[in-house]
Order: structure tokens, then sequence, then C-alpha cells
């Protein structure tokens, strides 16, 4: 038989989500279990944002090198041993393990159980061999790579980011379909690193993006050589000899082969609802995720979800958030839902692109001609030109009144100069703080600066204020 362990919170998944839960809830008290069926840390840590991060520093590396003569300082052509690159991928994730570790969440007071859980019932789980009765359930199973129905796919080898950083050999040709974000961060990283890379989507790069700030980044992939051909349909994918070849089909209806060494599949993520029992616990799901409702409650009011599974946006920065709103909920009892009032995403592309709140095409959708743009290029920054890094621009849409409505930066470093229009946004805030801040000279925080002030300028400069200041000399 097996044994009975009652808790107040029982979570599924030790990812970002379901480790946010349990380190907050066990230190305020609670009782916690946590089941984890395969690593600690989830996706975020082993297979996604740690090594894909580490991975592009060492390509950036590599730029920099090549690069460097522009500075006067030659480095010449760079050597890449990447079996040492996939070491460092590995310390970096060594390095962050223990904070996710079962040992850590056992010293916080949390039962950690490793093994895979099942719904047996609307209060109960099962987990390896132990059933779990608890107050309140958090489903936080994240996602998968989502593998298309390419016909040919499932018969030759190919990466998803679970296993593109147990690479250890550079790729020849390194065959990527798909061009959102993972797509096009391992295109640039391999493409820096040695290999040869072609990327392929049936639509555009990176479409969730303003599509003027995808063009910086796109231009930089063809300087670097990375050939990103959008639009293509698949017809289906070859084994060859030396690898794969992947068979485009033409509009006329030929056919063209792209042949390369290795083929990495990053055509988005499918969240995991498998094998969890949801229908035992009477749980509403789809293959797009867990039905929760706006305080992350599942169907049935005892069990929450967070993070990937329980759809919309994939995020670490989201599961966290999420992770909030249930304490609140499970703890406190306070009805608290999930409203980001502004939810930032970066790609990690070089240069970089940030975006928060609505961008220009959805600003107009929904205010018309009530919206004014303004932007800033970092050509005019005066640390961009300093370090050479001057491609890139931060536009921010404005709406009535001053109001700020979104923000996109693309440029070096604009993951980090995107949190003052973060915060702007989520407190509701108006053109005008940001115009009147005092930056610090010369930093790139001075293009946020100067495309806010650049809301005031049709009036600063304006024949009225002409006149204004003329009529003022008269008295002296």
């Amino acid at each position: 038989m097996s044994t009975v362990i009652e808790a107040d919170i029982c979570i599924i998944g030790a990812g970002s989500a379901g480790l946010s839960v349990a380190a907050g809830a066990a230190q305020m008290g609670a009782k916690v279990v946590l089941i984890e069926a395969g690593k600690m840390g989830g996706d975020c840590l082993n297979t996604g944002c740690v090594p894909s991060k580490s991975l592009l520093a060492a390509a950036k590396v590599a730029k920099v090198a090549r690069a460097s003569g522009k500075l006067g300082v030659n480095l010449g052509v760079p050597v890449v041993d990447f079996k040492a690159v996939h070491d460092h991928v590995h310390r970096v994730i060594a390095g962050i393990a223990p904070h996710d570790s079962v040992e850590r969440f056992t010293g916080l007071g949390c039962t950690v159980i490793n093994a895979r859980a099942t719904f047996t019932g609307p209060q109960t789980v099962e987990a390896g061999g132990q059933t779990i009765k608890a107050r309140r359930f958090v489903i936080a199973t994240g996602s998968r790579a989502a593998v298309p129905p390419i016909p040919g796919l499932k018969d030759v080898a190919f990466f998803t980011n679970e296993s593109v950083f147990e690479n250890t050999v550079l790729p020849a040709h390194l065959i990527i379909i798909g061009a959102g974000p993972i797509g096009c961060e391992m295109a640039q990283a391999h493409r820096r690193l040695g290999a040869k890379v072609t990327v392929l989507d049936l639509g555009r790069m990176m479409p969730n993006d303003d599509p003027e700030a995808v063009e910086v980044v796109r231009r930089r992939f063809g300087a670097e050589g990375v050939d990103v051909r959008e639009g293509i349909k698949i017809a289906r994918v070859e084994a060859h000899a030396d690898g794969v070849g992947v068979v485009l089909a033409g509009a006329d209806g030929g056919e063209t082969i792209v042949a390369g060494s290795h083929l990495l599949v990053a055509a988005g993520r499918r969240p995991n609802v498998e094998g969890l029992g949801l229908e035992a616990a009477g749980i509403d799901f789809t293959p797009r995720g867990i039905k929760v409702d706006a305080r992350l409650r599942s169907s049935n009011s005892r069990v929450y979800a967070a993070g990937d599974v329980a759809g919309g946006l994939q995020f670490t920065h989201l599961a966290g958030y999420h992770a909030g709103i249930i304490i609140r909920n499970i703890l406190f009892r306070i009805p608290a839902k999930a409203e980001p009032a502004a939810m930032p995403w970066v790609t990690y592309t070089d240069p970089e692109l940030a975006h928060v709140g609505l961008n220009e095409a959805k600003a107009r959708a929904a205010h018309g001609d009530k919206i004014t743009v303004l932007r800033a290029e970092f050509a005019g920054n005066d640390r961009a030109q300093a370090d050479a890094e001057t491609d890139g621009f931060c536009k921010v849409i404005v709406g009535k009144g001053g109001k700020i409505l979104g923000a996109t930066i693309v440029g070096a470093h604009a993951g980090e100069l995107i949190l003052p229009w973060v915060l702007a946004i989520s407190q509701g805030l108006k053109i005008g703080v940001m115009a009147s801040l005092i930056a610090p000279y010369p930093t790139l925080s001075e293009i946020s600066k100067r495309a806010a002030g650049s809301y005031y300028t049709p009036t600063l400069f304006s024949a009225r204020t002409k006149s204004v200041v003329r009529f003022l000399r008269i008295f002296g």
C-alpha cells in the first residue's frame, strides 16, 4: 500500500513557476509537497534560458574578436573549441543548479518527490508510490518543443532545445526550422561559432515583434551570413548520407533541397498536459494548456496552473509572476488576478530586441490616429558611437494625454534598457515623467530620454514658442 502524505499545497513541476511557489509557501509556514519527474529547475535551467544565454555569450566573444579591428585592436580570427563551449554551458548550469536543488528545497521544509505525478481524484495525487492529499494543488509542468507534422521528420535525427545543448561537435551546416526567438538565437550563436546556418520558416521572422525592429535583426543576420528564408513551404525532410535534406516546395510545383549536416526544430512549444490524470480531477484542458480563470484556478477550484502549462505567453518571468498570484490566493485568500499591466519580452539576438505594451500596429488598431510614435536612433547616442554599436532604435507609442502605451527597443543591451518603460506602463505614467529624468552621460539609457523628449519637440520649436521668446525679450 502507498503511504499517504497530507499537505497544504502540492506542486507538480519543479521549474520556474513551481519552484517559486514552493519556496515562497514553505518559507511562509505552509506544508509543501513538490513533485518533479525530471530535473529540478525545469526547462529554464536545463534546456532553455540558462544554456541558450551561455551559448550566446560564447558566440559574442567570437564576434568581438572578429570585429575588434575596427576599434584598432586586432584580435584576429577566433579559434573555437566547440567542446569547450559545451563545457562552459554546462558549468553555468551546474553553478546555478544548487539554487534549484532537492537539497535546498528540502532544507526549506518541502517534501520533494522525484517521480511522475498523476491525479487520482479531485484532491489526490499519486507519485512514486505515495498518495498526496492536499488542500490546494498547483500544476506547473511547463512545456516542451513542438514537433510539426512534416513528412519524413520523424525518420531523421534532429535537435530540439532539449537536446541541442548536449551537442559537442560544431555542425558544418545547421538547418533550423522556425524563425522565432529560439530559432533566431540559436542561428546567430552557431553562425558566430563557425557553422553555416540556414533558417526556414513558413511565415516571417520573429512574427510577434515590430516588423521595423525585426528588420534591424534581419540585416545583421544577412551581414553575418545567416541565410534566413521566410514564407517557404516544406514538402518533406529526407535523410542524407552526410546529414539531412529539407525539401522546399516551389510555387511552380518544383522542389529545392536545402542539405545540411544537422537539423534543429524550433517550431514553437506545447504545454505538458498529458499523463497527469486531469480528467480524474475534473480539470478542463486542451492541447494549448489548462483552462484557467483570472486567478489561475482551473475548473477544479482547488487546482491552480502556472507558467507555460496555463497557456498564453511562455516566459520565465511570467511564470514567476504567476507564482506570486497563486501564493496570494492560496495562503492569504486574497482574490488576486493575473492581469499584468506590462509584460516585457526580449529576444537575445545581437542586436537584442525588447518590447513591452502595445506595438505600433496594435496601438493604431486600438486607438486610430490618436497615437504619437516617438523614436530615437542608437546612431545618435554618444555611448553607442563610442562602443561602435550603432544599429537600432528606441520606439515609443504614446496615447491621448501623453500616456505611454508601448515601447520597442532594438539595439545593444535592449533587454536591460526596456525596464524603465515596463515601470512606466505598469504604473500608468505619462511621457513627461520619462522626458524629465536625468540620465547619466554617456550611457545607452539616454536613448530612452531622447525618445521621450521628442514628444515635446513640435511644441518647443514651434512658431508660437518663438514668438513668445521674442516677446519676453522686451522685458530684458
